[in-house]
C-alpha cells in the first residue's frame, strides 16, 4: 500500500474484524474514519448492476467530477476486459472475503498519466459478506488539476491480497494476471484467471 489513507483504513479494518473474515457494516464508525472520510466508499454487492456505489466520499466524486452515489462502480474501468478482471476481483472481496489494494493509472487528455490506489474491503451485512464492500480511492499524487478536469476511465496496473501471518496463505500474496510474468523460483497457486503467489510455500 503505498498511501497512507489507505493503510490507515485497512488498519482499522482490521482491528474491527478482529479474529473474523470481515466485520460488520453496522461497526463502521464515520468519526473514527473523519481523516480518510472523503476518499471512502461503500459498495453494493450487485452484479447485474454494476456494483453500485451505496456511499461516495467528496474527494472521490470531485476526482471524477460527477455525484457517484447510485452509479455502477464498474463504469469507472477502461474497456469490457479490465471491467471483466475488476467483477473478477470484487468476486474474490465477496467468496474469499479477502482484502484487496488495486493499483491503477488514468491519462485524462492533455495531462500526464496519474496513478490511483484503490483499496477493496469485505463487510459483513445482517451476517453475509455477499452485501457490501467498503473501499477507499485515492490518487498517489495531487497534480493542480485534480478535482478541476474529471480523470478519464481508470487502467489496470496491478492487484495484491492482504492477509495476516495466521491465515490460510500467509500475510501476502499477489495476484497476478495470466498473462503477467512470474519469478521463475516462485511457487504458483490457480485460482480462476489469477495466479496466487505465495511466498516460501506451495498450495495446489
Amino acid at each position: 500500500m503505498k498511501l497512507a489513507a489507505t493503510r490507515e483504513l485497512h488498519e482499522y479494518w482490521n482491528k474491527l474484524r478482529r479474529e473474523r473474515s470481515a466485520p460488520e457494516r453496522l461497526e463502521i464508525d464515520p468519526v473514527a474514519l473523519r481523516g480518510v472520510l472523503a476518499d471512502t466508499f461503500i459498495l453494493e454487492v450487485n452484479s447485474r448492476a454494476g456494483f453500485p456505489f451505496r456511499i461516495a466520499g467528496t474527494r472521490t466524486s470531485a476526482m471524477f467530477q460527477r455525484e457517484l452515489r447510485g452509479r455502477p462502480f464498474l463504469e469507472l474501468w477502461r474497456g469490457d476486459e479490465t471491467r471483466a478482471e475488476i467483477r473478477d476481483v470484487l468476486a474474490c472481496v465477496c467468496d474469499e472475503a479477502w482484502p484487496v489494494v488495486v493499483g491503477a493509472s488514468t491519462k485524462p487528455a492533455g495531462f500526464k498519466p496519474l496513478e490511483v490506489e484503490v483499496l477493496l474491503l469485505p463487510l459483513r451485512h445482517h451476517g453475509v459478506t455477499h452485501a457490501r464492500i467498503l473501499g477507499l480511492c485515492a490518487p498517489t499524487a495531487a497534480p493542480p488539476w485534480l478535482g478541476l478536469t474529471a480523470i478519464a476511465p481508470l487502467s489496470l496496473l496491478s492487484t495484491r491480497v492482504l492477509r495476516r501471518p495466521s491465515e490460510e496463505f500467509g500475510d501476502f500474496l499477489a495476484i497476478r494476471r495470466e498473462n503477467a510474468p512470474s519469478p521463475p523460483s516462485t511457487p504458483l497457486s490457480r485460482r480462476a484467471h489469477f495466479y496466487l503467489i505465495v511466498d516460501g510455500d506451495r498450495r495446489s
